[in-house]
């Protein structure tokens, strides 16, 4: 493994979470959206993670137990999907524009506690990425510095 592909590695998880981390403020700002262009409520997006490479879990295995060549790729942004899942919040408000013919308002499906919660854990995930990150540039320094 060269020096280069461990700030690859760590390059792509802190491009990843911070995707993550936009996508989650999305949320945040959206949360009262009861309107979009399609006339819907807006509903929370959630993003998944994939191996660069896209090599299955046995596919590793097998690589390892046998030649103990693999390398590891970093990780990619796999997909954003809308939480189709959660229910949305009915909200009883009959002067609303968007109330129904019963007078409730369907409120997005975004949970403040949740996507808080999730914000903390990209940002420490990020914040671990760059910790490597920095650790890595370190190493790759005095291994410069011996060299002199």
């Amino acid at each position: 493994m060269s020096m280069f592909t461990s700030f690859n590695i760590n390059a792509s998880g802190l491009t990843s979470q911070r995707y993550r981390m936009d996508v989650i403020s999305e949320n945040v700002a959206n949360a009262n959206t009861t309107r979009t262009e399609d006339g819907t409520p807006y509903r929370r997006k959630l993003v998944t993670f994939a191996e660069k490479g896209g090599s299955s879990f046995s596919h590793v295995l097998d690589t390892i137990n046998h030649t103990h060549g693999y390398t590891a790729k970093g990780v990619k942004v796999d997909g954003v999907y809308e939480d189709t899942t959660t229910e949305m919040n009915m909200v009883y408000d009959p002067s609303h524009p968007d109330a129904d013919e019963n007078g409730y308002v369907s409120y997005p499906n975004v949970n403040m506690i949740q996507e808080m919660t999730d914000l903390i854990d990209a940002s420490r995930a990020y914040e671990a990425n760059s910790t490597a990150f920095n650790a890595s540039k370190a190493i790759a320094l005095q291994g410069l510095d011996l060299i002199k």
